[in-house]
């Protein structure tokens, strides 16, 4: 168990409280989606980058919306597809503008946010498949958006994170497109409830263990989904071939165990892997961005963006 939950942590957890914020899981899915964006979308400006626009990218079926960010200063700059959390039912490109702008400065990659269709209205695969096709789009027309075509990223918080490690045993089954990084923030990795995280953390840290099973079973079309390895990355045999990964895991988290497995997992198969714990941290910190008054968000960012620029650059 985590020593001691972060003392800014605390107080935001003691202000949802006061604020009578229900549980994600007891509300409406229309609710859900409103109540998790008000948590997201900061009231203070979000950071400044060079430009942000709005196109769509071909998908399997049909066009994908994309939000696409780039730095200030000079190009070409490295690609990285980004991939928002939300249980894949929740969240959007609004939710997660305030966390790609400050990984655009971080990592001084142009990234490129996908509108991946939502469950339960898409359920697996089709957001897996609007992401594959959106870095398999950015990988041959990197240039179209200023970007350099040497050089790949992904990256993705919560579901978005399960969906990059999706992606990437996708273009490693399918043969391309290469992708050079992963950053991982404290992703579910497999379709149970049975680690000792779970238990620890089942509630009264935000995510609970009840979101996680609305999310997990509003996803999949079946249990047998849950086995699949495109769904559940720990149910893959191998996960070599994978791109250099960086996995972030959080000590009041019902997900930390997932990610933990994850990290020796990859170990195991000889991708070279970072890991950073936040024992103090609970999930989702990083779009607590919303919260001037959490450093620690900051400081992951950066440490996200340190990482990236030494991998690609």
């Amino acid at each position: 168990m985590s020593s001691a939950l972060n003392s800014q942590v605390e107080e935001y957890l003691h202000e949802l409280s006061d604020k009578g914020v229900p549980p994600l899981y007891r509300l409406p899915l229309q609710d859900a989606r409103e109540t998790y964006r008000d948590l997201c979308v900061p009231e203070e400006p979000p950071d400044t980058v060079g430009t942000v626009t709005e196109r769509t990218v071909p998908g399997s079926d049909g066009d994908i919306p994309v939000r696409v960010y780039t730095p200030k200063g000079n190009g070409p700059f490295p690609p990285l597809v980004f991939f928002h959390g939300g249980g894949w039912m929740l969240g959007g490109l609004d939710t997660h503008d305030a966390l790609c702008r400050a990984l655009v400065n971080a990592t001084e990659c142009v990234v490129m946010a996908v509108d991946y269709r939502r469950a339960p209205e898409h359920r697996f695969p089709a957001a897996l498949e609007d992401c594959y096709a959106a870095t398999r789009w950015i990988a041959t027309n990197a240039e179209t958006i200023g970007a350099e075509s040497d050089a790949l990223a992904i990256c993705g918080d919560s579901s978005g994170a399960t969906l990059a490690l999706g992606v990437g045993l996708l273009a490693r089954d399918r043969g391309g497109p290469a992708i050079d990084y992963q950053v991982l923030a404290y992703p579910p990795t497999n379709f149970a409830f049975d680690t000792e995280s779970y238990e620890e953390n089942a509630q009264g840290y935000f995510l609970t263990r009840k979101d996680l099973e609305r999310f997990w079973n509003g996803y999949l079309r079946s249990e047998l989904d849950g086995a699949h390895p495109y769904a559940s990355p720990l149910c893959a045999e191998n996960l070599s071939g994978l791109p250099s990964s960086l996995v972030l895991t959080c000590g009041f988290d019902p997900l930390r165990d997932d990610g933990q497995a994850l990290v020796d997992r990859l170990s195991e198969a000889r991708v070279p892997t970072h890991h950073i714990h936040d024992d103090d941290m609970i999930h989702g910190f990083l779009t607590m961005l919303a919260d001037p008054e959490l450093n620690r968000a900051r400081e992951a960012i950066n440490e996200i963006g340190s990482e990236v620029r030494n991998e690609l650059t």
